[in-house]
């Protein structure tokens, strides 16, 4: 079934110029201040784009409109009487799945029966709601988030909001699909080897996996991050700045310095920046991609900055071992479920983990040794830029029913060379779009820096968005 909203064509001026639903955090936080827009009146059209776009995209696990706009209703009080929670009061947000929601299941993309019930929030949902956003609800993801796709045993299939032949990207496929249709400006995700990310190559948008430990989780775990997928990154800084923020819950958030999120772009100029090109590991670049990337490299050096080639620094015997460490502990959670309840997971995912039954408990420990040598990899090779600039995954988006960019469950990861090695050591790592193939597929623009200074990135991802070619540049009016 295919449903399409009206198409208007891309313009400037004031908010009402506009669809509500396309609006950024900062239109909505000035209008809800001025009085010129309510919640209510926004939360009404996001809702009716979600309900035009969503039989198709099946971006969301958990969405109740009356909950919307009841929501939208207290934020429009608090505006009216001066008590606002924030300047983005009332500014409507998406929340991955896997992120705890009081009362509202997790499932973690599986059909698996009795998921898990939060009794409280996760540190990100407390955050959200003490600013007073509107939680429009939860959105979906493969099964246990192992997959780069929109496939889930539950869900079943998630699709991009460029076109519903394409993936989503995952984990965060719901989020992804959500940012980019318009469904409201901010979107939450989670990304343990690109999972954020992804999608934003995929789905042309602007993202960031931050920091180790600067955006606090429920369900901390080496590589884990939470952060925001969002159409410009003046909305993901906007999210940034609601939950980066310590959480005692979370015992591996570290005591970053306060940070000024912002989107007012860095200068160049004073940048030493490294591409890379070769991953070192997985599949070799397709030429439009790399193409858009080394296009991208060449907007910084011609505005004065230093441009160096990087070398790989990870190999294929790292991401064989994270992978094969990774089957090994989804192997662990499928042999806890009753044999009935297996054969509910998702087919790929269980191929693709049984393989974990054969490691043994002295190669599991080589595996999972080879985290901390890609993390001292990643650690050295990018020490001496500020920046470094590559491709976020070697190919385009593939097709939605696809589980993985590589069919075969045995060569699973060989699409996240560029993006796992920053989970591993902690470096910030955002998405910017930089092309389109010549099918109309968005590219990625991947942009790593220093550990902490997240907000300073941003800055330069705002650079290259906006210093990019309008031929680049993602036209989210004319999406369907």
């Amino acid at each position: 079934m295919t449903e399409t909203a009206n198409q208007s064509p891309q313009q400037e001026g004031t908010p009402r110029s506009r669809g509500l639903h396309d609006l950024s955090a900062a239109e909505l936080s000035s209008a809800y201040a001025a009085g010129t827009l309510t919640p209510v009146e926004v939360a009404e059209a996001v809702i009716e784009r979600i309900r035009e776009r969503e039989p198709e995209l099946n971006a969301f696990y958990r969405f109740d409109p009356q909950d919307v706009l009841r929501q939208a209703q207290d934020s429009a009080e608090r505006w009216r009487t001066g008590s606002s929670r924030s300047a983005y009061d009332g500014v409507p947000c998406s929340i991955k799945e896997n992120i705890s929601r009081a009362g509202i299941p997790k499932p973690s993309g599986t059909a698996l029966p009795d998921p898990p019930v939060p009794a409280g929030n996760a540190p990100v949902t407390d955050r959200l709601l003490e600013a007073g956003v509107v939680v429009l609800g939860s959105t979906t993801m493969p099964d246990w988030g192992m997959l780069s796709s929109g496939v889930s045993s539950l869900h079943g299939v998630s699709r991009s909001a460029w076109n519903p032949a394409w993936t989503t990207g995952g984990s965060s496929a719901g989020a992804g699909s959500a940012a980019a249709a318009g469904y409201g400006p901010l979107h939450v995700g989670t990304d343990i080897g690109g999972s954020i990310r992804l999608p934003g190559t995929w789905q042309g948008l602007a993202t960031l996996k931050p920091s180790a430990g600067l955006v606090p989780l429920d369900a901390p775990y080496t590589g884990r991050a939470a952060g925001p997928l969002a159409r410009t990154v003046a909305d993901a800084a906007v999210l940034m700045e609601l939950v980066a923020r310590p959480d005692p819950r979370d015992y591996t958030t570290r005591p970053f310095p306060p940070q000024q999120w912002s989107a007012e772009p860095a200068d160049p100029a004073p940048l030493r920046i490294a591409l890379q090109l070769d991953a070192g590991c997985g599949e070799a670049p397709d030429a439009e991609v790399l193409a858009a990337v080394q296009a991208a490299a060449a907007l910084f050096e011609q505005a004065g900055a230093v441009v160096e080639i990087l070398a790989p620094f990870i190999d294929e015997d790292m991401l064989h071992g994270l992978d094969e460490f990774w089957r090994t502990r989804s192997y662990a959670d499928l042999e806890e479920l009753e044999p009935a309840h297996r054969e509910l997971v998702l087919d790929y995912i269980v191929r693709w983990c049984s393989r974990g039954a054969d490691v043994s408990g002295s190669q599991t420990i080589r595996n999972f040794h080879s985290i901390g040598r890609m993390q001292q990899a990643t650690v050295l090779a990018v020490a001496p830029y500020d920046v470094v600039l590559s491709p976020v995954a070697p190919m385009a988006a593939f097709p939605a029913e696809q589980p993985m960019p590589l069919p075969d469950p045995e060569r699973t990861m060989g699409h996240i060379g560029f993006t796992v090695p920053y989970n591993m050591s902690g470096h910030p790592a955002a998405t910017v779009n930089c092309g389109f193939t010549a099918n109309g597929r968005p590219i990625g623009l991947q942009l790593a820096g220093a550990v902490g200074n997240d907000a300073e990135l941003l800055r330069v991802a705002a650079w290259y968005e906006a210093a990019r070619p309008v031929s680049s540049t993602p036209n989210w009016t004319a999406l369907a």
